[in-house]
Protein backbone atom coordinates (compact mmCIF):
# COMPACT_ATOMS: atom_id res chain seq x y z
CA UNK A 1 0.00 0.00 0.00
CA UNK A 2 2.82 4.67 1.18
CA UNK A 3 3.79 4.38 -1.16
CA UNK A 4 -0.34 2.40 2.08
CA UNK A 5 1.86 3.92 3.11
CA UNK A 6 4.27 4.08 3.18
CA UNK A 7 1.15 3.17 2.22
CA UNK A 8 0.99 4.29 3.40
CA UNK A 9 3.99 4.99 5.01
CA UNK A 10 1.49 2.42 3.86
CA UNK A 11 5.14 3.56 3.40
CA UNK A 12 5.48 1.88 6.50
CA UNK A 13 4.23 -1.13 5.00
CA UNK A 14 6.34 -1.11 1.66
CA UNK A 15 9.61 -0.63 3.21
CA UNK A 16 9.21 -3.70 4.63
CA UNK A 17 8.57 -5.72 1.65
CA UNK A 18 11.69 -7.21 -0.52
CA UNK A 19 13.25 -4.93 -2.42
CA UNK A 20 13.65 -4.36 -5.87
CA UNK A 21 16.08 -3.08 -7.83
CA UNK A 22 18.39 -3.73 -11.51
CA UNK A 23 21.02 -2.26 -11.31
CA UNK A 24 24.45 -2.53 -8.88
CA UNK A 25 25.45 0.18 -6.43
CA UNK A 26 28.52 2.08 -7.54
CA UNK A 27 29.83 3.23 -4.03
CA UNK A 28 32.17 6.36 -4.34
CA UNK A 29 33.18 8.63 -0.70
CA UNK A 30 31.78 12.28 -1.27
CA UNK A 31 35.79 13.21 -1.73
CA UNK A 32 35.73 11.60 -5.25
CA UNK A 33 32.46 12.33 -6.50
CA UNK A 34 30.30 15.91 -6.80
CA UNK A 35 26.88 14.44 -8.06
CA UNK A 36 26.30 18.82 -8.75
CA UNK A 37 29.18 18.82 -10.77
CA UNK A 38 28.52 18.59 -14.63
CA UNK A 39 31.97 19.54 -15.66
CA UNK A 40 31.51 23.40 -16.91
CA UNK A 41 29.80 26.49 -16.00
CA UNK A 42 26.37 25.58 -17.44
CA UNK A 43 23.53 25.74 -14.91
CA UNK A 44 21.45 23.19 -16.04
CA UNK A 45 21.30 20.42 -13.30
CA UNK A 46 17.74 18.61 -12.21
CA UNK A 47 17.91 17.42 -8.52
CA UNK A 48 14.93 15.18 -7.37
CA UNK A 49 14.23 14.42 -3.58
CA UNK A 50 10.95 12.79 -2.45
CA UNK A 51 9.12 11.40 0.79
CA UNK A 52 10.94 13.62 3.36
CA UNK A 53 7.86 13.40 5.92
CA UNK A 54 8.97 16.33 7.80
CA UNK A 55 6.42 16.24 11.06
CA UNK A 56 5.08 18.61 13.34
CA UNK A 57 6.27 16.68 16.60
CA UNK A 58 9.76 14.68 16.79
CA UNK A 59 8.79 12.98 19.27
CA UNK A 60 6.72 10.74 16.50
CA UNK A 61 8.11 12.25 12.79
CA UNK A 62 9.34 9.78 10.79
CA UNK A 63 12.31 12.09 9.79
CA UNK A 64 14.28 13.26 12.83
CA UNK A 65 17.90 12.05 12.52
CA UNK A 66 18.11 12.72 9.06
CA UNK A 67 16.92 16.43 9.84
CA UNK A 68 20.52 17.88 9.92
CA UNK A 69 21.71 15.86 7.17
CA UNK A 70 19.39 17.09 5.09
CA UNK A 71 19.85 20.49 5.92
CA UNK A 72 23.73 19.85 4.69
CA UNK A 73 22.48 18.53 1.41
CA UNK A 74 20.25 21.67 0.84
CA UNK A 75 23.38 23.69 1.35
CA UNK A 76 25.32 21.68 -1.32
CA UNK A 77 22.48 22.36 -3.75
CA UNK A 78 22.50 25.78 -2.93
CA UNK A 79 26.31 26.53 -3.41
CA UNK A 80 26.29 23.95 -6.71
CA UNK A 81 26.98 26.81 -9.67
CA UNK A 82 25.67 24.07 -11.85
CA UNK A 83 21.78 22.81 -10.54
CA UNK A 84 18.99 24.68 -12.41
CA UNK A 85 16.44 23.02 -10.34
CA UNK A 86 14.96 21.16 -7.41
CA UNK A 87 12.22 19.21 -7.49
CA UNK A 88 10.54 18.37 -4.43
CA UNK A 89 8.38 15.28 -5.52
CA UNK A 90 5.72 14.49 -2.86
CA UNK A 91 5.58 14.07 1.33
CA UNK A 92 7.68 17.13 2.18
CA UNK A 93 5.11 17.60 4.75
CA UNK A 94 3.56 15.08 6.35
CA UNK A 95 -0.35 15.36 7.83
CA UNK A 96 -0.68 11.40 8.12
CA UNK A 97 2.17 9.76 10.28
CA UNK A 98 0.47 10.42 13.42
CA UNK A 99 -0.28 8.06 16.09
CA UNK A 100 -4.40 7.43 15.57
CA UNK A 101 -4.94 9.01 19.38
CA UNK A 102 -3.18 12.47 18.68
CA UNK A 103 -5.32 15.71 17.46
CA UNK A 104 -3.35 16.08 14.41
CA UNK A 105 -4.39 19.77 14.43
CA UNK A 106 -4.56 19.98 17.97
CA UNK A 107 -8.06 21.80 18.20
CA UNK A 108 -6.66 24.03 15.73
CA UNK A 109 -6.56 24.45 11.72
CA UNK A 110 -3.93 23.08 9.30
CA UNK A 111 -2.24 26.84 8.58
CA UNK A 112 -1.74 26.11 11.96
CA UNK A 113 -0.42 22.47 11.79
CA UNK A 114 2.17 23.58 8.76
CA UNK A 115 3.19 26.46 10.96
CA UNK A 116 4.02 24.08 13.64
CA UNK A 117 5.85 21.77 10.93
CA UNK A 118 7.78 24.77 9.92
CA UNK A 119 8.97 25.30 13.31
CA UNK A 120 9.95 22.03 14.40
CA UNK A 121 12.21 21.65 11.05
CA UNK A 122 12.99 25.63 10.83
CA UNK A 123 16.73 24.26 9.40
CA UNK A 124 15.24 22.75 6.62
CA UNK A 125 12.49 25.58 5.69
CA UNK A 126 15.19 28.35 6.26
CA UNK A 127 17.29 26.38 3.58
CA UNK A 128 14.83 25.93 1.45
CA UNK A 129 13.66 29.60 1.63
CA UNK A 130 17.34 30.68 1.25
CA UNK A 131 17.88 28.58 -2.35
CA UNK A 132 14.38 29.99 -3.07
CA UNK A 133 15.08 33.33 -2.44
CA UNK A 134 18.48 34.14 -4.62
CA UNK A 135 16.84 33.33 -7.26
CA UNK A 136 19.43 30.92 -9.04
CA UNK A 137 17.94 27.50 -8.75
CA UNK A 138 14.08 27.10 -9.05
CA UNK A 139 12.41 24.76 -6.51
CA UNK A 140 9.72 22.69 -7.31
CA UNK A 141 6.85 20.85 -4.90
CA UNK A 142 4.37 18.62 -6.46
CA UNK A 143 2.32 16.97 -3.62
CA UNK A 144 2.26 13.42 -2.37
CA UNK A 145 -0.44 11.40 -0.58
CA UNK A 146 1.04 12.46 3.21
CA UNK A 147 0.11 15.98 2.43
CA UNK A 148 -2.72 14.97 -0.44
CA UNK A 149 -5.23 17.82 1.80
CA UNK A 150 -2.50 20.42 2.48
CA UNK A 151 -3.44 23.39 0.30
CA UNK A 152 -1.49 25.62 -1.92
CA UNK A 153 -2.47 28.49 0.54
CA UNK A 154 -0.90 26.65 3.42
CA UNK A 155 2.47 25.72 1.68
CA UNK A 156 3.01 29.53 0.93
CA UNK A 157 2.69 30.03 4.27
CA UNK A 158 5.81 28.94 5.26
CA UNK A 159 7.59 28.29 1.16
CA UNK A 160 5.78 31.44 -0.09
CA UNK A 161 8.03 32.12 -3.26
CA UNK A 162 8.13 27.88 -3.68
CA UNK A 163 6.25 26.45 -7.46
CA UNK A 164 4.16 24.11 -7.41
CA UNK A 165 2.54 22.46 -9.64
CA UNK A 166 -0.82 20.82 -9.06
CA UNK A 167 -3.44 19.45 -10.80
CA UNK A 168 -6.85 20.80 -10.58
CA UNK A 169 -7.57 17.84 -8.60
CA UNK A 170 -5.95 18.89 -4.84
CA UNK A 171 -3.54 16.48 -3.66
CA UNK A 172 -1.94 15.80 -7.31
CA UNK A 173 0.73 17.02 -9.77
CA UNK A 174 2.59 15.80 -12.57
CA UNK A 175 6.07 18.14 -13.58
CA UNK A 176 7.86 18.61 -16.11
CA UNK A 177 10.93 20.66 -15.82
CA UNK A 178 11.73 23.62 -18.40
CA UNK A 179 12.69 22.27 -21.58
CA UNK A 180 12.49 18.65 -21.07
CA UNK A 181 9.04 17.85 -21.73
CA UNK A 182 10.09 13.65 -21.90
CA UNK A 183 10.37 13.62 -18.26
CA UNK A 184 7.66 13.63 -16.24
CA UNK A 185 8.26 14.31 -12.31
CA UNK A 186 4.93 13.27 -10.29
CA UNK A 187 4.73 11.40 -6.36
CA UNK A 188 3.13 8.03 -7.87
CA UNK A 189 0.35 7.90 -5.42
CA UNK A 190 -2.62 8.42 -7.65
CA UNK A 191 -2.50 4.78 -8.75
CA UNK A 192 -2.50 3.34 -5.54
CA UNK A 193 -6.36 2.18 -4.35
CA UNK A 194 -5.55 2.86 -0.58
CA UNK A 195 -3.33 6.18 -1.57
CA UNK A 196 -5.41 7.99 -4.18
CA UNK A 197 -7.75 11.26 -3.68
CA UNK A 198 -10.85 9.65 -3.21
CA UNK A 199 -13.74 12.07 -3.42
CA UNK A 200 -16.66 9.68 -3.41
CA UNK A 201 -16.77 7.63 -0.12
CA UNK A 202 -17.99 9.05 3.26
CA UNK A 203 -19.41 11.90 2.20
CA UNK A 204 -22.52 11.39 3.92
CA UNK A 205 -19.76 11.09 6.88
CA UNK A 206 -17.23 14.13 5.94
CA UNK A 207 -18.57 15.99 3.12
CA UNK A 208 -16.49 17.20 1.04
CA UNK A 209 -13.17 14.71 1.76
CA UNK A 210 -10.75 13.08 -0.56
CA UNK A 211 -8.98 11.43 2.38
CA UNK A 212 -7.93 7.52 0.90
CA UNK A 213 -8.27 4.42 3.70
CA UNK A 214 -4.39 4.28 3.64
CA UNK A 215 -4.67 7.88 6.27
CA UNK A 216 -6.37 5.26 8.65
CA UNK A 217 -3.63 2.57 7.46
CA UNK A 218 -0.76 5.11 8.48
CA UNK A 219 -2.42 6.19 11.87
CA UNK A 220 -2.97 2.88 12.91
CA UNK A 221 1.11 2.30 11.70
CA UNK A 222 2.55 5.41 13.45
CA UNK A 223 0.22 4.14 17.15
CA UNK A 224 2.04 0.85 16.42
CA UNK A 225 5.53 2.52 16.34
CA UNK A 226 4.37 5.20 19.45
CA UNK A 227 3.17 2.25 21.42
CA UNK A 228 6.53 0.07 20.85
CA UNK A 229 5.29 -2.15 18.55
CA UNK A 230 3.12 -4.07 21.45
CA UNK A 231 1.84 -7.50 21.63
CA UNK A 232 -1.55 -7.77 19.53
CA UNK A 233 -4.93 -7.57 22.40
CA UNK A 234 -7.49 -8.39 20.11
CA UNK A 235 -7.83 -10.29 16.94
CA UNK A 236 -10.44 -9.34 14.22
CA UNK A 237 -13.55 -11.47 12.84
CA UNK A 238 -12.49 -13.58 10.39
CA UNK A 239 -14.66 -12.65 6.81
CA UNK A 240 -15.13 -14.86 4.19
CA UNK A 241 -15.74 -14.75 0.63
CA UNK A 242 -19.53 -14.13 -0.09
CA UNK A 243 -20.89 -17.61 -1.47
CA UNK A 244 -23.64 -15.72 -3.02
CA UNK A 245 -21.79 -12.60 -3.83
CA UNK A 246 -20.94 -10.85 -6.78
CA UNK A 247 -18.00 -8.65 -8.33
CA UNK A 248 -18.24 -5.90 -5.94
CA UNK A 249 -18.50 -8.86 -3.01
CA UNK A 250 -15.50 -10.03 -4.54
CA UNK A 251 -13.70 -6.77 -4.78
CA UNK A 252 -14.63 -5.82 -0.98
CA UNK A 253 -13.28 -9.86 0.59
CA UNK A 254 -9.86 -8.80 -1.15
CA UNK A 255 -9.64 -5.32 0.41
CA UNK A 256 -10.51 -6.77 3.59
CA UNK A 257 -7.62 -9.26 3.04
CA UNK A 258 -5.32 -6.25 3.13
CA UNK A 259 -6.72 -4.41 6.17
CA UNK A 260 -6.57 -7.98 8.16
CA UNK A 261 -2.82 -7.94 7.33
CA UNK A 262 -2.91 -4.59 8.20
CA UNK A 263 -4.28 -4.98 11.40
CA UNK A 264 -1.72 -8.16 12.08
CA UNK A 265 1.45 -6.14 11.40
CA UNK A 266 0.98 -2.61 13.28
CA UNK A 267 -0.02 -4.90 16.57
CA UNK A 268 -1.54 -1.96 18.99
CA UNK A 269 -2.46 -2.19 22.82
CA UNK A 270 -6.07 -0.88 21.87
CA UNK A 271 -8.92 -3.35 21.65
CA UNK A 272 -10.60 -2.96 18.05
CA UNK A 273 -13.94 -1.76 19.53
CA UNK A 274 -12.27 1.87 21.18
CA UNK A 275 -12.65 4.84 19.49
CA UNK A 276 -9.20 5.71 18.79
CA UNK A 277 -8.80 7.59 15.59
CA UNK A 278 -9.17 11.14 16.33
CA UNK A 279 -9.75 12.73 13.09
CA UNK A 280 -10.65 16.48 12.86
CA UNK A 281 -8.91 16.47 9.32
CA UNK A 282 -10.39 17.34 5.77
CA UNK A 283 -13.99 16.87 6.78
CA UNK A 284 -13.90 13.87 9.47
CA UNK A 285 -15.00 15.44 12.85
CA UNK A 286 -15.30 12.00 14.42
CA UNK A 287 -13.68 9.67 16.52
CA UNK A 288 -13.59 5.61 14.87
CA UNK A 289 -12.26 2.51 15.75
CA UNK A 290 -10.31 -0.25 14.36
CA UNK A 291 -13.51 -1.99 13.40
CA UNK A 292 -15.22 0.71 11.30
CA UNK A 293 -12.16 0.94 9.00
CA UNK A 294 -12.19 -3.18 8.30
CA UNK A 295 -14.93 -4.51 6.39
CA UNK A 296 -17.09 -7.60 8.56
CA UNK A 297 -19.53 -10.31 8.05
CA UNK A 298 -22.65 -10.92 10.51
CA UNK A 299 -22.38 -14.55 9.00
CA UNK A 300 -19.67 -16.75 7.63
CA UNK A 301 -20.11 -16.51 3.96
CA UNK A 302 -22.85 -13.93 3.70
CA UNK A 303 -22.70 -10.26 2.93
CA UNK A 304 -20.01 -8.01 3.57
CA UNK A 305 -20.09 -4.52 4.57
CA UNK A 306 -18.01 -1.87 6.10
CA UNK A 307 -18.44 1.36 8.26
CA UNK A 308 -15.83 3.57 6.88
CA UNK A 309 -15.51 3.45 2.90
CA UNK A 310 -18.81 1.60 2.19
CA UNK A 311 -18.71 1.34 -1.26
CA UNK A 312 -15.36 1.68 -2.25
CA UNK A 313 -14.47 -0.91 -3.99
CA UNK A 314 -17.46 0.19 -6.64
CA UNK A 315 -16.14 3.48 -7.48
CA UNK A 316 -12.08 3.26 -8.49
CA UNK A 317 -12.97 3.37 -12.13
CA UNK A 318 -14.71 6.77 -10.82
CA UNK A 319 -11.60 8.25 -8.79
CA UNK A 320 -9.04 6.98 -11.82
CA UNK A 321 -11.27 9.49 -13.73
CA UNK A 322 -11.31 11.76 -11.18
CA UNK A 323 -7.51 11.59 -10.62
CA UNK A 324 -6.43 12.18 -14.50
CA UNK A 325 -5.12 8.09 -14.77
CA UNK A 326 -4.21 8.01 -18.19
CA UNK A 327 -4.27 4.21 -18.14
CA UNK A 328 -7.02 2.52 -16.02
CA UNK A 329 -6.32 -0.45 -14.17
CA UNK A 330 -8.50 -2.55 -12.78
CA UNK A 331 -9.90 -2.58 -9.34
CA UNK A 332 -9.25 -5.95 -8.62
CA UNK A 333 -5.28 -5.13 -9.76
CA UNK A 334 -5.33 -2.14 -7.68
CA UNK A 335 -6.31 -3.61 -4.39
CA UNK A 336 -4.75 -6.88 -4.74
CA UNK A 337 -1.57 -5.03 -5.57
CA UNK A 338 -2.37 -2.12 -3.03
CA UNK A 339 0.63 -3.13 -1.17
CA UNK A 340 3.50 -3.47 -3.46
CA UNK A 341 6.57 -1.27 -4.71
CA UNK A 342 6.72 -2.83 -8.05
CA UNK A 343 3.26 -1.70 -8.58
CA UNK A 344 4.25 1.82 -8.43
CA UNK A 345 7.54 1.00 -10.36
CA UNK A 346 5.41 -0.28 -12.88
CA UNK A 347 2.71 2.24 -13.68
CA UNK A 348 5.38 4.52 -14.86
CA UNK A 349 5.62 2.08 -18.03
CA UNK A 350 2.05 1.15 -17.82
CA UNK A 351 0.70 5.39 -17.94
CA UNK A 352 3.64 6.65 -19.42
CA UNK A 353 6.00 4.40 -21.89
CA UNK A 354 3.68 1.94 -23.45
CA UNK A 355 0.93 4.79 -23.58
CA UNK A 356 0.88 5.53 -27.15
CA UNK A 357 -0.52 8.91 -26.38
CA UNK A 358 2.92 9.92 -24.06
CA UNK A 359 5.77 10.71 -25.32
CA UNK A 360 7.82 11.01 -22.17
CA UNK A 361 10.74 8.71 -22.00
CA UNK A 362 12.01 9.38 -18.27
CA UNK A 363 9.61 9.28 -15.44
CA UNK A 364 10.69 10.06 -11.63
CA UNK A 365 8.49 8.79 -8.89
CA UNK A 366 8.69 8.53 -5.01
CA UNK A 367 6.28 7.22 -2.72
CA UNK A 368 7.44 3.51 -2.12
CA UNK A 369 10.80 4.67 -0.64
CA UNK A 370 12.29 1.86 -2.59
CA UNK A 371 15.12 3.88 -4.41
CA UNK A 372 15.75 2.73 -7.74
CA UNK A 373 16.68 2.38 -11.44
CA UNK A 374 15.18 0.45 -13.86
CA UNK A 375 15.24 0.80 -18.15
CA UNK A 376 12.95 -0.38 -20.42
CA UNK A 377 11.10 -0.03 -23.95
CA UNK A 378 8.50 1.97 -25.18
CA UNK A 379 5.35 1.00 -27.38
CA UNK A 380 7.30 2.41 -30.21
CA UNK A 381 10.32 0.70 -29.35
CA UNK A 382 12.86 2.95 -27.63
CA UNK A 383 14.58 3.31 -24.68
CA UNK A 384 13.05 4.43 -21.38
CA UNK A 385 14.02 5.19 -17.87
CA UNK A 386 12.34 4.79 -14.76
CA UNK A 387 13.77 5.95 -11.35
CA UNK A 388 12.21 6.23 -7.97
CA UNK A 389 13.92 9.30 -5.49
CA UNK A 390 13.84 7.30 -2.30
CA UNK A 391 13.17 8.83 0.62
CA UNK A 392 14.72 10.92 4.11
CA UNK A 393 13.24 9.14 6.75
CA UNK A 394 15.60 7.92 9.75
CA UNK A 395 14.54 4.22 9.23
CA UNK A 396 14.00 2.74 5.87
CA UNK A 397 14.72 -1.37 6.68
CA UNK A 398 16.49 -3.04 4.06
CA UNK A 399 16.89 -0.04 2.15
CA UNK A 400 19.07 3.12 2.23
CA UNK A 401 17.70 6.80 2.86
CA UNK A 402 18.82 10.39 1.96
CA UNK A 403 18.31 9.25 -1.76
CA UNK A 404 18.33 12.03 -4.90
CA UNK A 405 18.00 11.98 -8.36
CA UNK A 406 19.99 14.25 -10.45
CA UNK A 407 18.98 14.68 -14.71
CA UNK A 408 21.85 16.28 -17.00
CA UNK A 409 19.77 17.31 -19.74
CA UNK A 410 21.66 16.63 -23.52
CA UNK A 411 23.11 19.14 -25.59
CA UNK A 412 22.68 19.73 -28.97
CA UNK A 413 25.74 17.81 -29.41
CA UNK A 414 24.07 14.86 -31.09
CA UNK A 415 26.52 12.42 -29.48
CA UNK A 416 25.65 13.76 -26.05
CA UNK A 417 22.83 11.90 -23.90
CA UNK A 418 20.49 12.83 -20.80
CA UNK A 419 21.84 11.17 -17.71
CA UNK A 420 19.99 9.92 -15.17
CA UNK A 421 22.26 9.21 -11.50
CA UNK A 422 20.62 7.88 -8.61
CA UNK A 423 22.68 8.15 -5.05
CA UNK A 424 22.24 8.18 -1.30
CA UNK A 425 23.66 10.40 0.58
CA UNK A 426 24.20 8.85 4.17
CA UNK A 427 26.55 9.80 6.98
CA UNK A 428 27.59 12.68 4.84
CA UNK A 429 28.85 10.49 2.10
CA UNK A 430 27.42 10.19 -1.66
CA UNK A 431 27.06 7.05 -3.00
CA UNK A 432 26.33 6.89 -6.68
CA UNK A 433 23.59 3.80 -6.49
CA UNK A 434 22.55 3.84 -9.71
CA UNK A 435 22.61 5.61 -14.06
CA UNK A 436 21.76 5.46 -16.98
CA UNK A 437 21.32 7.43 -19.86
CA UNK A 438 19.29 8.21 -23.76
CA UNK A 439 19.31 10.76 -25.90
CA UNK A 440 15.63 12.04 -26.87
Amino acid sequence: MKSIFNLFNLIVVISLLGIFTSCKYQKSTSNEIDPFDNGGKERNLVVVISDIHLGADLAYAECNKNIELLEKFLLKVKNSPNIKELVIAGDLLDEWFVPATIDTYQGKDQADFVQRIAATNKGVIDALNSIISENKIVVTYVPGNHDLTITEESVRLILPEINQKRDPQLGLGTYSPKDMPEVAIEHGHRYNFFCAPDPYSNQDIAPGTIMPPGYFFTRLAALHVAQKRPEATDVIPEVTKNTNGNESQDLIYEYWKLWAWTVNLFTIENKFDENIFITNVNGFTGTYSVNDVVPFQKTAGGYIDVNLYKGIQDTWDQRQMHNNVSVPVSASQAITNAASDTETDNQAKIQYFLNPNSNVRIVIFGHSHVPVMVTSESDKGQKCIYANSGTWIDHNPNRTTCNFVVITPQSKDTSSSTHVKLYNFENEIVTLMAQDSLRF
